[in-house]
């Protein structure tokens, strides 16, 4: 709908004025809501969808309805950090000190890290950490950006291509528009076998996010560095920060970040004692691209 876009001033108000009549048009599709559905599909939660389904209003209709089903009985912001603690007791993947040069929270994954064997619980812990990022995205922001260390990485260590599909599916149906940038750094030979099956799981828009970045290939790594200031980027993706996952620090950190995420959520204090984090009501809150081989 949106295809051409003008410079003129002209141009660009009928544009957001267009996007603004599609808001209210999907708005008005999905009916009367209330409680936690309510309060997740605001305006910019609309043109996130919009936007990923190329601001077609049914098929972004199905896409949030399907989204608002999944958040009612996952519950992906009742999860809490004590949970799924044990998945993170390597730092396979964990939240960034620091943003981008756009002010996006940065999530660090670094899947030759992996220590566990539980599917289902590799992915409720990455789901957390989805959540925890957005939970602190400052208000310019609606978006994050990954960073992907492949150090140890193997095929024997690599997800069953069941799961990366499941993945891939999750972050590109329930987080639309969440990423923005995914920097795959350094991967091994092998790992062109695994991407070139996984590749056709992603929809185009997440497909060109994806970036692979290698430490001899000039064009790839300023790329990276374009997103990154040199001093925040820890020594594994070639930057100057020499940084080293405490998992007993990051612990006390996702603690804070669930009292608070309680809090703007409205949630009763007994969620943070929830163990198996499927407890609540109603419905409720919301999430790679890569490339081919160094030349």
């Amino acid at each position: 709908m949106f295809s051409r876009w003008s410079n003129s001033h002209h141009n660009k108000e009928n544009d957001s004025l267009q996007q603004e009549s599609k808001i209210k048009e999907l708005r008005a599709a999905i009916g009367p809501l209330s409680g936690r559905s309510l309060k997740y599909c605001t305006d910019a939660c609309l043109r996130r969808y919009l936007e990923a389904r190329n601001w077609n209003a049914d098929k972004s209709k199905k896409m949030l309805e399907e989204t608002l089903k999944w958040r009612s009985t996952y519950k992906p912001e009742e999860i809490r950090w004590h949970e799924v603690a044990v998945e993170g007791e390597t730092g396979k993947v964990y939240r960034a000190s620091f943003h981008d040069r756009h002010g996006r929270t940065v999530l660090i994954l670094r899947p030759g890290k992996q220590n566990t064997t539980s599917l289902d619980n590799q992915l409720r812990h990455l789901v957390y950490l989805i959540e925890n990022a957005i939970l602190n995205l400052p208000e310019t922001q609606e978006q994050m950006a990954w960073l992907i260390d492949f150090t140890g990485w193997t095929l024997s260590t690599s997800v069953p291509i069941k799961s990366a599909r499941d993945t891939i599916n999750l972050l590109q149906n329930h987080y639309p528009e969440r990423l923005a940038i995914a920097f795959l750094y350094n991967p091994p030979r092998i790992f062109e076998a695994f991407w070139k099956i996984v590749k056709y799981f992603m929809d185009a828009k997440t497909f060109q996010k994806v970036k692979f970045v290698y430490p001899k290939n000039t064009e790839s790594v300023e790329l990276m560095r374009s997103y990154f200031d040199e001093e925040n980027l820890p020594t594994e993706f070639g930057g100057k920060a020499v940084l080293e996952y405490n998992h007993e620090e990051f612990s006390k950190q996702m603690n804070q970040d669930d009292i608070k995420s309680a809090n703007l959520r409205g949630f009763d204090d007994k969620l943070q004692c929830i163990g198996n984090g499927h407890s609540g009501s109603d419905v409720a809150p919301e999430p790679v691209c890569l490339a081919p081989s160094a030349s």
